[in-house]
């Protein structure tokens, strides 16, 4: 009986494993139907000029560039200085420069270093 049990279970099991085969396979055929060959056109927004601040300018110049400029610089800045940590790499340690741009903060992580440093541009 025992046997006749076991065979049903890989009965069963097999059919399970063939179904998600089929969906996967329709899955990836949506895909590549919505990826046709166009790119994707830069938002106008992030290429806008913006003015830094005083404190933002000792980092990254007091010319007024985009915003993407800003954020290569500022990680420019960061991996020259090496104010990244090196336990928990999503960290960003403050120096003298970057203490007033993160409010005063001695470490922030990156996700949030971005928010800060969006509060010190101004539209050109």
């Amino acid at each position: 009986m025992a046997a006749k049990k076991s065979k049903a279970k890989k009965g069963k099991s097999a059919s399970k494993k063939s179904a998600p085969k089929k969906k996967s396979a329709a899955k990836k055929s949506s895909k590549k139907k919505s990826s046709s060959g166009k790119k994707r056109k830069p938002n106008a927004a992030f290429m806008a000029p913006m003015t830094p601040s005083a404190q933002l300018s000792n980092v990254v110049g007091s010319s007024a560039i985009p915003r993407t400029e800003v954020t290569k610089k500022l990680w420019h800045y960061i991996k020259r200085k090496g104010l990244q940590d090196s336990k928990n790499r999503r960290m960003i340690n403050a120096d003298e420069n970057l203490r007033p741009i993160f409010g005063g903060k001695g470490q922030v992580s990156m996700f949030e270093m971005t928010r800060l440093v969006n509060k010190h541009l101004k539209n050109a």
